[in-house]
This record gives structure tokens, C-alpha cells and sequence, in this order.
């Protein structure tokens, strides 16, 4: 009897470091806003995962009617989640502190993602100043880029109080 999963349960692939369990356990993200399916790798500075996307994501309801594209702002939020894993080796206890996006520079759109596609997800951490980290990010679609950007992230504690 074939088992049953749904998308937001993705088992790891034979390649994988991380599967869906291990992701929330690294990150605050939960469905429908997790958007990584798997770490493949990632070693101090780098980390590359992947992500398939599918035609009922709520984010490509309506986006377009006849011709659905995944969102930029999703592509994007595919890089912050992969660089937010990526921090954890560098940062506090799961819940004790929380990466938060606070910068989006030279952010290009080179290809369209569509549902049903698989993209690679690659983050890398170029530099840290105190509490503040500075990556680039792209994603790949058959080996081509999709999206780049330039981010930074700062670390601060759930609920707002960041002293």
C-alpha cells in the first residue's frame, strides 16, 4: 500500500541532509510559509536546497489565471528561508532568537518558475558584523538563474524585544 504524504511532509530524497522535520526544526516557518523541501547541502558558509513547486501553492492562485508564475517575492523568501538554516549554525538556540530579514539589495529576476518546477536554492554567507549577516542568494531552475539578490539578516528574540 503506497504511503500517503502530503506536499508540506516532503521525505528527504537519498541526496538530502535535511527533509521537511529537520527544516522546522531549524527554523520558525511553518506551512504554507515554509518553502524549502530539502537541504541537499551545507557546510559553514553555504548551504544549497531545493524546493518544488506546486499548482495549488496558494501564492500562484490568481497568479496568473491560464499562466501560473511563482511569485518574486517567493523566490526571494526561498533564499531568506535557506540563509535563515544556514545562520542557525551561527546563532543561539531554535525559539530563543529568530533571523530576521532586514535588507534586499540587487535583487534580478532573470527566468520565470512555474508550478511543477524544481529549483535549487544556494545561500552564502558573505560576511558578519555583530548581530548582522550578509548573504547573497540565487536560485537555479535546469541550471539556469531564476532570481539573485544581496540580503542581511539580523538576529533578534521572538515577540519584538531585540535587547
Amino acid at each position: 500500500m503506497p504511503s500517503e504524504t502530503s506536499p508540506n511532509d516532503t521525505p528527504p530524497s537519498a541526496t538530502s541532509v535535511m527533509g521537511a522535520d529537520q527544516i522546522e526544526a531549524m527554523i520558525p516557518h511553518r506551512a504554507p510559509m515554509r518553502l524549502l523541501d530539502e537541504v541537499v547541502e551545507m557546510t559553514e558558509s553555504t548551504l544549497h536546497a531545493r524546493k518544488t513547486f506546486a499548482a495549488d501553492d496558494f501564492f500562484v492562485q490568481g497568479h496568473f489565471p491560464g499562466y501560473p508564475l511563482v511569485p518574486g517575492v517567493i523566490q526571494c523568501e526561498c533564499c531568506l528561508q535557506a540563509g535563515a538554516i544556514l545562520l542557525r549554525e551561527h546563532t543561539p538556540e531554535v525559539g530563543e532568537f529568530v533571523p530576521v530579514a532586514t535588507r534586499m539589495d540587487s535583487v534580478k529576476f532573470k527566468n520565470m518558475v512555474r508550478p511543477g518546477d524544481t529549483v535549487d536554492i544556494h545561500v552564502t554567507l558573505k560576511e558578519r558584523l555583530a548581530n548582522a549577516f550578509f548573504l547573497t542568494g540565487k536560485m537555479l531552475l535546469n541550471g539556469k538563474t531564476t532570481t539573485r539578490l544581496e540580503f542581511a539578516c539580523s538576529i533578534t528574540k521572538p515577540g519584538g524585544d531585540a535587547s
